[in-house]
């Protein structure tokens, strides 16, 4: 019989659920800085077309901006 028993203390499990907890925190920030890092990309796409650019590589280098 294959039988696994876990013994946990109320420290542990505390633990565990505050590093989950931060887990989530962490995946949201993660997934915000995507987002804002995705929306400033679109931004650069519009202004290099509005400006007659031919391309976002070509406006960061008249801004001299490191891509």
């Amino acid at each position: 019989m294959n039988t696994r028993v876990k013994v946990e203390t109320k420290d542990e499990i505390s633990r565990i659920k505050a590093l989950q907890k931060e887990v989530e925190q962490l995946k949201k920030l993660l997934l915000k800085k995507d987002l804002d890092a995705m929306v400033q990309d679109c931004y650069l796409e519009v202004a290099a077309e509005d400006l007659g650019y031919k391309s976002v590589n070509e406006l960061k280098k008249k801004l001299s901006i490191k891509p």
